[in-house]
């Protein structure tokens, strides 16, 4: 075990984000206070997560008029049309390690979308995601420098594996791969919306990141669909997808992630099965049985004890 910390130190420096902020007088009398300060960026992780999969899960039922990568287009490109008036980034005064951050952002951004619509155009919702979230798993694992997180992994991969059914031979082996590949760009999101986030105010690396995506995706989204994404009500629903999908949930993670530990948000991760589970219960008629229910209890049982450590490293600084 020390000599995995020790080899995974260079990795953990890649992708090391400032610790949790203190709140004023945190150490002091004021111990709610405190708590409330950690707790925040958590809330905004578990908020960005309900998003992005029901989000997901209405871009399953628009699939069908567009086709997946047509989905990836609508999708980024609203969402970059949102952020850029909404943010109305400063185009002067970056460096170039800046614009490179940016690119690298923007670029594992699109790929995560890519990739996760194409597995989940193959395979259940549930699964796609299950499969996605060991990206962050093993950035978790190899970022950590705490054995208790490595235990919380352990914990959340138990339970994503119960999640599937103890296999994955079951599912479309090209769906499965994509979603693998997904997991491994999420993990790349992850490190450079950290980075993004600490070199550009507000939203700003976001929206420029956003637009990057976008434009990656536009050839691919023209040439799968073509006049189909013109279509009002299909726009309509690109749009939904984008604020759901991507505006929202990018947003909160950026904050999140300018306050809570990379580590800790890549366990925090985990939750995302069991939330696209419960999307797909409620919009897709996906029902759970009791196998999936355990798993869930797992994934939260590990993401909760991610929390509670983060609450009380904050508390001792």
């Amino acid at each position: 075990m020390n000599d995995q910390t020790t080899a995974a130190e260079p990795a953990a420096a890649a992708v090391a984000v400032p610790e949790a902020v203190a709140a004023p007088g945190l150490g002091g009398p004021d111990r709610t206070g405190g708590r409330r300060a950690a707790l925040a960026p958590v809330a905004l992780v578990v908020a960005g997560g309900l998003s992005v999969q029901f989000g997901a899960a209405i871009a399953v039922l628009l699939m069908p008029r567009t086709g997946a990568l047509g989905v990836v287009t609508l999708r980024l490109a609203a969402a970059a049309l949102v952020l850029l008036v909404v943010c109305r980034p400063r185009l002067r005064g970056h460096s170039r390690a800046d614009w490179g951050t940016v690119l690298a952002f923007g670029v594992a951004m699109g790929g995560m979308n890519t990739l996760f619509y194409q597995a989940a155009d193959r395979i259940p919702l549930g699964a796609a995601v299950t499969l996605e979230v060991l990206g962050p798993l093993a950035l978790s694992v190899i970022a950590s420098r705490r054995l208790v997180n490595v235990v919380w992994a352990a914990l959340a991969l138990a339970g994503v594996v119960l999640l599937s059914g103890g296999g994955f031979d079951r599912l479309d082996p090209v769906g499965a791969a994509f979603a693998l590949a997904a997991g491994a760009m999420w993990a790349a999101y992850i490190v450079f919306s950290a980075r993004t986030g600490r070199r550009f105010p507000q939203a700003d690396g976001l929206a420029l990141a956003m637009v990057v995506a976008a434009l990656l995706s536009l050839p691919l989204g023209i040439m799968d669909a073509g006049s189909r994404l013109l279509v009002p009500s299909t726009l309509g629903l690109g749009a939904a997808v984008a604020l759901l999908s991507s505006v929202l949930p990018y947003t909160l993670e950026l904050i999140a992630l300018r306050r809570l530990p990379a580590p800790t948000f890549a366990i925090l991760m985990s939750l995302e099965p069991a939330i696209a589970a419960l999307a797909g219960f409620l919009l897709l008629d996906q029902a759970l049985s009791t196998t999936d229910a355990l798993a869930i209890a797992l994934v939260i049982g590990a993401s909760m004890g991610a929390v509670r450590g983060q609450v009380r490293g904050a508390g001792k600084r």
